[in-house]
């Protein structure tokens, strides 16, 4: 992650309404590619899902913080809330659609590594994923890490479904 960051506490209250703010801050902003937008679950006596820029200069920082002052999108704070954010903008991150190989998924993007649950090794490079268009890698140390999950017809799939069930849905 970089030095050049701010958070926005707009009191989202689940990771597809944060989600959802920073598509409509990459768009309403114009932000470059190079953008990392990030969740980060903040928890206490009122929790909620802050979401965090990353840019690549002080004055593309500058321009992104005094936009934002004044367009309620919520609390703006300089820096980072964390260091562990779910990456949701990410450099390659539209490019990840349909079914590619793991060594294409790491070519073309910002993620660093993909790692599947319950492997202690990392999957072979030809290994295909299924990205059902939601791909969202967490932070790592300094690094993007993708968890992957096995799936049906020796495939693998991002962790995170981009539409999961809600606890208790049934009851």
């Amino acid at each position: 992650m970089t030095a050049y960051a701010l958070t926005v506490d707009a009191g989202a209250r689940d990771l597809r309404a944060a989600d959802h703010l920073l598509h409509a801050l990459a768009d309403r902003l114009a932000l470059p590619g190079d953008t990392v937008g990030c969740t980060h679950l903040v928890r206490g006596e009122r929790p909620r899902v802050v979401v965090s820029l990353s840019l690549s200069s002080r004055p593309l920082l500058d321009t992104v913080r005094e936009r934002l002052a004044g367009a309620g999108h919520g609390a703006v704070t300089p820096g980072l809330p964390d260091g562990s954010g779910r990456a949701v903008l990410f450099p390659g991150a539209s490019r990840l659609t349909g079914t590619l190989s793991v060594a294409e998924l790491l070519a073309c993007s910002a993620i660093d590594r993909v790692t599947v649950l319950g492997s202690p090794l990392p999957p072979d490079p030809d290994a295909r994923l299924v990205t059902r268009d939601h791909v969202r890698p967490q932070w790592q140390g300094d690094g993007l890490v993708l968890a992957a999950t096995p799936a049906l017809g020796d495939t693998l799939v991002p962790f995170e479904a981009p539409d999961p069930t809600p606890c208790c849905a049934d009851h």
